[in-house]
């Protein structure tokens, strides 16, 4: 299955393993609790997936690649104690916590958290010294006498012996007490997740018209060539930070990255050409609605790759002015439940400016536990960054007002002042949006490059969620004439197909 799926797999397996009973207990019991194990090939996303759960569920996470492990890490180290049994006293060895339990311990003494998962990567390549320890615990959840907490929830990944030398088979003992799950790279899926991880346009551009570049392995004469999904998204971070750096790329660093002479090569090329077009291209212009009659004369003439790279150009400008869009209301709709909270707090006796700093001091504690229990995304994170930076500005503007009447006409003035700039930018945004299918519409017509910039709308979360909040004119005109044609041309189908 694709590792979308997978992920759904684990949250389903995590909700179920932390159900309780009417008496607290969890329904079912740790050791009949299987680990989920993982197989797939590198870089296809095991580890991410793990952080997003983590991230949605609220719960804690805890990482560990097995191959850095001994079996003295793992299951700590022996010691004498002196213990006596029916009067007879006797040394017993027994162990010191092993460090992979004492990390969940110091995780919820620091956050507060109780419950979460514990991803163990590499599972297949542990030591010889290892492996039955490891099936103890897979079982049991316990290394050398200590128990795993109550409430996580293990879940361990591999790779298949063609991609590691050193993974070994599991035999069939251990494959009994896993919910095994297999992974394999799946592009459309991919794409879901970079679209929001906002990867680079132009990788997404090539992919998506050189999907077998997408997950290479190969073995050549001169070794083994490896591209994954993980390479795309690394190279991707990096040719952003090149380009906001003034950096030339070039490629050396394809090769770094995409570890296939050929494929490098390739998209080398294509990201020359997509760099020739950004140039030669007025993007900005174009969805500020000034369209020059020499370049809709361009367009209308231009190749497909030409035309291809345009369109990925103009919905990748326009995405990231959507994003900031919606990233924004998001932080109001934050300062606005603060504010509230702020009320409703205004009839505990204290000052209106130690209210609001209780606020920003529990929104801020909230943040570095949540990113200690590595709970939080970047996002989420830089979300609260941004709340706690309007709250501040609040406390400014109430500082030194004593009554709570006075304070909140100052915070609802400054409020409302923030939501009609958003309400402007919103405005001036969806302007844009307009502007591009306009642009299409005079260049193409509801051919297919239309029904490719529609599609590309339609797929990304956020040009939805925006155009369901201040609306799109465009899109919602060539949107309903290409359904309307799409489905025109099924019933043509159904029709040709009847035995009249």
């Amino acid at each position: 299955m694709n590792i979308s799926k997978a992920k759904e797999q684990i949250r389903n397996a995590v909700r179920a393993y932390l159900t309780k009973d009417e008496f607290g207990n969890y329904v079912i019991p740790v050791e009949k609790q299987r680990p989920v194990l993982l197989i797939g090939p590198p870089g296809i996303g095991k580890t991410a997936i793990m952080e997003q759960l983590a991230s949605e569920l609220g719960i804690g996470l805890i990482s560990y690649s097995m191959t850095h492990h001994t079996r003295q890490s793992a299951i700590g180290l022996p010691f004498i104690s002196r213990k006596s049994y029916g009067g007879v006293e006797c040394d017993v060895t027994e162990y010191t916590m092993s460090e992979i339990i004492a990390s969940v311990y110091d995780l919820m003494e620091q956050t507060g958290v109780k419950q979460g998962l514990l991803f163990l990567d590499e599972i297949n390549c542990v030591s010889e010294t290892l492996s039955p320890l490891m099936m103890q615990f897979l079982q049991y959840k316990v290394f050398g006498g200590h128990k795993l907490p109550e409430g996580w929830v293990v879940v361990t990944a591999g790779n298949p012996s063609e991609y590691n030398d050193s993974a070994r088979e599991f035999d069939i003992v251990t494959l009994d007490r896993v919910k095994k799950i297999d992974v394999s790279p799946d592009f459309e899926t991919w794409k879901e997740y970079a679209t929001a991880a906002h990867v680079h346009p132009a990788v997404l551009s090539f992919l998506q018209n050189r999907r077998d570049c997408f997950y290479q392995v190969e073995t050549t004469v001169s070794g083994k060539s490896i591209v994954t999904p993980r390479g795309w998204e690394d190279l991707s971070k990096m040719l952003q930070l090149y380009e906001q750096n003034g950096i030339s790329a070039d490629e050396d660093l394809m090769i770094q990255y995409l570890q296939n002479g050929r494929t490098a090569k390739e998209f080398m090329v294509y990201y020359d050409l997509y760099n020739k077009y950004r140039e030669e291209y007025p993007v900005d212009a174009i969805l500020d609605g000034e369209i020059a009659e020499d370049i809709k004369d361009r367009v209308s003439e231009a190749g497909f790759d030409e035309v291809y790279t345009l369109i990925g150009l103009l919905l990748s400008a326009l995405k990231e002015d959507v994003r900031e869009c919606i990233e924004e209301h998001r932080v109001l709709e934050s300062v606005k439940l603060c504010v509230n909270e702020f009320k409703t707090a205004s009839e505990e006796g204290i000052s209106p400016s130690a209210n609001m700093a209780r606020l920003t001091e529990r929104i801020s504690r909230g943040r570095e536990s949540g990113l200690k229990a590595r709970s939080l995304t970047r996002e989420e994170s830089d979300r609260m960054l941004r709340t706690l930076s309007c709250l501040y500005d609040l406390s400014e503007k109430i500082a030194g007002t004593d009554d709570y009447e006075s304070a909140l006409g100052i915070i609802r003035e400054e409020y409302g002042k923030l939501v009609r700039a958003h309400n402007e930018k919103a405005e001036a945004v969806r302007g844009r949006m307009d502007n591009l299918f306009a642009f299409a519409d005079a260049c193409w017509g509801d051919d297919k490059e239309m029904l490719m910039i529609v599609t590309e709308v339609t797929a990304d979360p956020e040009c939805v969620s925006f155009i369901s909040m201040y609306g799109c004119d465009g899109y919602y005109q060539h949107n309903k004439s290409l359904l309307f044609d799409e489905r025109s041309v099924e019933i043509e189908r159904q029709i040709a197909q009847l035995d009249l």
